[in-house]
């Protein structure tokens, strides 16, 4: 403006420019001011989409280990699936196996059972000292009902009746948890019927006691009397076991009248 004045122009043109410059510096200011305000908002914004992109990355990141998660999970869900449907079915195998193993008993019985009805009656044999019914005679066993010992001292751990664990059977006899090896009683007088192995009962042994009564001792170590052999009360005709897939040794004690089951612990005094 100094050199407009010294130039010798005219005042009022000088004056004009004067005001004309100081629009132009206005808004070159205004200019540069918006220039400044988007620059800062564009910085803003940067910011803003540098911090919205690490928050995406982190969710993405999340998402993935999520996602991760639970395909792991549904990788376990599967192995659980098909474990305990193994399960299931080995328990479905072992069932049909234990039902099995009860049909074949009650056949087994069964025929023994109409063999001993179609036999002719054994001679009695005589016992001086003390007169009485013979071994097996229905008035020796009946006439005990309520005073019979078990078979072997223990731990009462299956009823007659109560539901086998896993099974979805129920026990037709008592399951008497016992050291292996020890000494297996006859629970009365009567005649070895049976003593082999079979399947679901191990080593067993049958008396039979006369007139459809029929006691039944499974599970055993060792089988110390033979089909045909006479027994008397108390004699020792076995030997403690797990013969019959049992996990822990015992022995397993039915007691039968015309082939069917009954409760065992209605017969004996456990004290």
């Amino acid at each position: 403006m100094t050199r407009l004045l010294l130039a010798g122009e005219d005042p009022n043109r000088t004056a004009r420019n004067i005001v004309y410059y100081g629009y132009v510096s206005q808004a070159q200011a205004a200019v540069v001011r918006d220039l400044q305000e988007r620059i800062a908002r564009l910085s803003a914004l940067e910011a803003r989409t540098r911090e919205t992109a690490a928050a995406l990355a982190a969710l993405e990141r999340e998402a993935q280990a999520e996602r991760e998660a639970l395909l792991g999970q549904a990788r376990e869900r599967r192995q659980l699936l098909a474990r305990i449907s193994g399960e299931v079915e080995k328990q479905r195998g072992e069932l049909a196996k234990l039902g099995r193993d009860e049909q074949r008993l009650a056949r087994l019985v069964e025929r023994l059972a109409r063999a001993l009805r179609a036999a002719p009656s054994p001679a009695r044999p005589r016992n001086e000292r003390v007169p009485g019914p013979a071994p097996g005679g229905e008035a020796g066993f009946a006439a005990a009902k309520g005073k019979l010992r078990l078979p072997v001292r223990g731990e009462l751990a299956g009823r007659f009746g109560a539901p086998r664990e896993g099974s979805g059977l129920a026990w037709k006899g008592v399951l008497i948890l016992a050291p292996e090896g020890e000494e297996v009683r006859a629970v009365a007088a009567g005649r070895v019927v049976f003593a082999d192995w079979m399947r679901g009962f191990g080593n067993l042994l049958i008396l039979d006691h006369g007139e459809g009564y029929l006691t039944i001792y499974g599970n055993n170590e060792s089988v110390l009397r033979r089909v045909g052999d006479a027994v008397h009360a108390g004699d020792v005709v076995a030997t403690v076991g797990a013969t019959g897939g049992a996990q822990a040794s015992g022995l397993y004690f039915e007691m039968r009248y015309q082939g069917k089951p009954f409760d065992p612990l209605t017969w004996v005094a456990l004290k």
